[in-house]
Formats: C-alpha cells, sequence, structure tokens
C-alpha cells in the first residue's frame, strides 16, 4: 500500500510537470485545456501539487545552512556553483513543483507571451495592444464596452477612439479607463503602475476615481487604494519595448521581478534584509544574465546560479 502511494505521488508530480512545461511554451489548444482541467478537477492532490509550490517558496530559508557548501568563481563573474548533493536534492524538490499560482490564467487567457517575448495584438476596433514579457490578456468586446483584463505581467495600450464604447483595462483590485489614451500598465502581486503617455485615464482603486494626466503615474496594490498621480519619465517606464530595462532607485525585490520574466528560470531573494536595497541602472533586457551580475556587483551580494534557479543572498 505504501508503494502504491509513493506511486501515485510521483505520477501525480511527473503530471504536474508535465502540464506546466506544455503550458509554460506556448498557448493550450481547446483540447489540451480541456484535457487540463479534467486533470486538475479529477482530484484535489493534483490542485495540491500546483500550489504546493506557495509552501515550498515560502521554506527557502531552509537553503541558508547550506550556503557554505558552495564554492564559488572569483565574485567579478556570476558565480556558477557546484552542488551539493543534499542542495541538489533540496532543489530538485523545489523546482519539481515550480509553477504559478496563476495556473488558471495560463489556461483562460486569450493571448499570452512566454519568458523575453512581446507581441503586439491588433484588436479589430483599431486599438493596439503591445505586451510585454510572461503577459497574459483576455477580452470582453460587445457592443457597448471594450473590457481588457491584464491577468499578469505588463502591457503598452494604444487606444482608438469611440466615444460609445469605452475602453477599459481591469487589472486585480482595479480599473484603468482610457480618456483617448497611450499608456503602459503593469501589475504584479504585490503592485501595479499606470503610466500615462498621452492625454489621460481615469483610475478607480479602492477609493474616489483620479485622473491621471500625461507623464503621470499612480500606483495601487492590496489594501492600498490608487495614489495621487506623481510626474515619471516615460521613456524609462516604456524602454522595455526598445529592448532595454530601466531602473531608478528602485527596491531589490521589483528589480528581479522584473528580471525573471527575461529568465528561463526563477530568481529568489533567499535574505529578506537585502529586498529593499536600492536598484539604480540601464539594462539590455537580451543579456539578464549581465544585468544579474552588475547587480551582484553593486550591492555586494551573491548570486548562487542552480541552472534554472538563482538565489540572491546578502
Amino acid at each position: 500500500m505504501g508503494d502504491d502511494a509513493s506511486f501515485d505521488r510521483a505520477s501525480r508530480r511527473t503530471a504536474a510537470i508535465e502540464w506546466w512545461t506544455r503550458l509554460d511554451c506556448r498557448a493550450p489548444t481547446p483540447q489540451e485545456r480541456e484535457a487540463f482541467v479534467l486533470w486538475l478537477t479529477r482530484d484535489p492532490a493534483n490542485r495540491e501539487a500546483f500550489e504546493k509550490v506557495c509552501r515550498i517558496w515560502g521554506d527557502l530559508e531552509g537553503l541558508r545552512p547550506l550556503i557554505d557548501e558552495f564554492e564559488v568563481r572569483p565574485p567579478r563573474r556570476m558565480r556558477r556553483v557546484r552542488v551539493t548533493a543534499g542542495l541538489a536534492g533540496l532543489a530538485f524538490a523545489l523546482l519539481s513543483y515550480v509553477c504559478f499560482d496563476d495556473a488558471w490564467i495560463m489556461i483562460w487567457a486569450q493571448t499570452r507571451t512566454g519568458v523575453a517575448e512581446t507581441r503586439m495584438v491588433r484588436l479589430a476596433d483599431g486599438s493596439r495592444i503591445e505586451l510585454g514579457p510572461r503577459s497574459a490578456i483576455s477580452l470582453d468586446f460587445d457592443e457597448g464596452r471594450r473590457n481588457v483584463t491584464l491577468l499578469r505581467g505588463e502591457a503598452w495600450f494604444d487606444v482608438a477612439p469611440d466615444a460609445d464604447r469605452p475602453f477599459s483595462v481591469l487589472v486585480a483590485r482595479g480599473s484603468v479607463t482610457s480618456l483617448g489614451t497611450s499608456f503602459d500598465i503593469s501589475t504584479t502581486g504585490e503592485r501595479t503602475e499606470v503610466t500615462v503617455a498621452q492625454h489621460r485615464v481615469r483610475v478607480m482603486a479602492g477609493g474616489p476615481a483620479i485622473i491621471v494626466d500625461e507623464g503621470e503615474q499612480s500606483a495601487f496594490g492590496p489594501g492600498v487604494a490608487a495614489v495621487d498621480p506623481y510626474r515619471v519619465q516615460v521613456a524609462h517606464v516604456t524602454a522595455w519595448r526598445r529592448g532595454k530595462l530601466i531602473f531608478d532607485d528602485r527596491p531589490l525585490t521589483e528589480v528581479v521581478s522584473v528580471l525573471g520574466h527575461y529568465l528561463r528560470g526563477y530568481i529568489v531573494i533567499l535574505d529578506p534584509s537585502i529586498r529593499e536595497r536600492r536598484v539604480s541602472g540601464v539594462f539590455d533586457a537580451a543579456e539578464p544574465m549581465a544585468a544579474i551580475s552588475a547587480i551582484e556587483k553593486a550591492l555586494g551580494l551573491r548570486a548562487l546560479d542552480l541552472g534554472y534557479l538563482i538565489v540572491l543572498t546578502g
């Protein structure tokens, strides 16, 4: 009986990995969507295999006792570690369950992008949406409205005017309505930023509506209503559209989140004390590892490269 249970767990883990790989590489076909939903709902343990990653990420502090077992290269180069058997097992356990807690996003998004991929979407009304890497949207258009849901990531919107059909972007905990506009929205689990390049937008998020004008940005997040607009360098915010990533005194945790969109793997900040360290710089989006090396040197950090997982420590 015990052997059967172990076999079931291993099979379930393998299935979870296979589904993740399939869904992460490309948009699923309708048949694949149906098959995935059937698998996910057939047994609660299947869903737990996806959700387990949340608990595993929370237990990453357990890596700390193993840090000293690494042998690293000189500090001027990205350190490629030689992994001990114990850490290799822990890394495998982590990566066996790697998936986003938004697994449903990958299934139901109508358009999404992969790692380091951008995509221009031309809508029937003449509007254009440029998706950043690891981003996803769904559309809900009818005779009286034009709604786009930004499920994750970042997108640039160039909206065609239509007074009879408002154009709104829905994100977690808020909405942005175009008032004849080109604008950028970036959303993560912690923060959503709305940046206006032309004209203005109306933002609704946890409080009264606010108007964000050209050259301004507003932000909101869990338990935080949209803040009053403030001036920003729009060219810096939208540099990703030109293959550049520009950070001006941004927290390390935010920078890591952005760089993660350009790496086929994951970056983890192991040491909570370094999460708010400030980062400034201009980086090539096509060279995310070079950006990590530069940040490692500038902040005096250690970047431990496990191949599909990079661990940052102080």
